[in-house]
């Protein structure tokens, strides 16, 4: 019988040789797939590589509108079915849908006023007929009234008795007078600079207070205005409400230099050329603006824009956020508050409108209903004027109104004058024979303060 301890070292010697083997045959197991691996990718590569071989080469494309002609690719033959070239399509240009139509002053030297021309009065025949209608042309001067009492507020019971007219100080006939409600055209000009910031949003509500009131044969007009090359119409005059909630609501903010003069010269020359010359013309015309008055780079001066305005039968309402502007000025040099608060309270009182200055945004709605109202009532005061004289001068216009049977005093506000006509014939006086009846086509004038 064995040594046990040499059994021991028998098997021992037994189970190192089994667990060598099993090591090495696992190396070689290892070995051997990784040799087999590198092989596939091989001829993966190889198979790639004799397939590219035989792809044909596409030709470059051409940019769009080349004319140039292509050089030809050969086809391998091994090649089952060319590729075509893509043909190159030339992608029409675009253009935008619609474009912002742009207000802005003319370079050079502003245009001469224009002058009044009248309609050709017809020859009358020697002999008349029975009933036949000679029709004369008298330049009439409408204006637009508002009363009020010493409170600000207004009056809509004057009658047309109570009315007296002066112009250079001497009574003028009133030929014509209505307190009926008659089409309001009017413009809407905001101030879009980084001044008003703050301020514009509810400016904008505002507008939608005021436009919301228009009724049937309204119309209006919107305007954007920053410097005096963005001045823009956001909406020209229409009374489609849709299309002017959209257009004021469409306003923002931008940089530049405020130009206050040049947005009210051109939209007060817009509202006073809209559908003028259309016979028996009663519309009342209006522009408000809203600003904070500070005039910066405009291109045409103070002096030119009242020339203008004394011209043009427009009433400008004015709503002036003046309270951030430089309150304190030199010995010499005005304060920009004071000169802001002069600008604009010269163009209400010159052209028969009124000045708004509130000291925060919350009286905005109350601003808007009191414009809305001084629209609605006013009365429409019409005289031929006995000067007949075309002599292109200034004449000022008073209007003055008798006190009710009370005490209360009533002031008449309107222009304060107007422009006479220049060259030609005088206008002929009218005239009313039994065989002949007269009509006249009214002449807009300027409108002014009454003091």
């Amino acid at each position: 019988m064995k040594n046990p301890s040499s059994y021991q070292r028998m098997s021992s010697r037994l189970w190192t040789a089994v667990l060598l083997s099993m090591i090495a045959f696992a190396v070689a197991v290892l070995i051997g797939t990784r040799y087999t691996l590198a092989a596939v990718v091989q001829e993966a590569r190889a198979r790639r590589s004799e397939q590219a071989s035989s792809t044909p080469t596409p030709a470059p494309e051409r940019p769009s509108g080349s004319t140039q002609s292509r050089p030809a690719t050969s086809v391998p033959a091994s090649s089952p079915t060319a590729t075509p070239t893509p043909i190159p399509r030339t992608t029409p240009r675009q253009t935008p849908d619609t474009v912002v139509d742009r207000i802005s002053p003319q370079l050079g030297e502003p245009p001469p006023p224009p002058v009044l021309k009248p309609k050709p009065t017809p020859t009358p025949p020697e002999e008349f007929g029975e009933g036949e209608v000679v029709k004369v042309d008298t330049e009439l001067v409408t204006l637009n009234v508002r009363v009020i009492d010493r409170n600000n507020r207004p009056i809509d019971n004057v009658k047309e008795t109570d009315f007296r007219v002066f112009e250079d100080g001497v009574e003028q006939p009133v030929a014509f007078f209505t307190r009926d409600e008659i089409p309001v055209s009017y413009g809407l000009a905001v101030d879009n600079s980084g001044s008003l910031r703050s301020q514009l949003q509810s400016v904008i509500d505002a507008g939608k207070t005021i436009i919301n009131s228009n009724k049937p044969g309204d119309e209006t007009f919107l305007v954007r205005f920053i410097s005096s090359d963005k001045i823009e119409t956001m909406q020209d005059f229409t009374s489609n409400m849709d299309l002017l909630l959209e257009g004021i609501e469409n306003m923002y903010v931008e940089g530049g230099q405020t130009a206050v003069i040049d947005a009210v010269f051109l939209s007060a020359e817009r509202v006073a050329e809209y559908k003028k010359g259309d016979d028996n013309d009663r519309r009342r015309r209006a522009l408000i603006v809203v600003t904070d008055g500070e005039d910066r780079v405009s291109f045409y001066k103070q002096e030119q824009l009242f020339a203008r305005l004394r011209e043009a039968d427009v009433q400008i309402y004015v709503v002036g956020f003046v309270n951030e502007l430089e309150k304190d000025g030199g010995f010499i040099r005005k304060s920009s508050r004071d000169k802001a608060v002069n600008l604009l309270n010269k163009l209400a009182s010159e052209t028969g409108g009124r000045a708004f200055f509130p000291e925060s945004i919350s009286e905005l709605p109350r601003i808007a209903n009191e414009i809305v109202r001084d629209l609605r009532t006013q009365y429409v005061v019409a005289y031929n004027p006995t000067n007949k004289a075309r002599d292109g001068s200034y004449r000022t216009i008073r209007v003055a109104v008798a006190d009710s049977t009370g005490r209360d005093k009533r002031i008449a506000l309107t222009r304060g004058g107007r422009i006479a006509p220049k060259g030609g014939p005088p206008a002929p006086a009218p005239t009313k024979p039994a065989t002949r009846t007269t009509t006249a086509s009214p002449r807009a004038a300027s409108t002014t303060k009454t003091p």
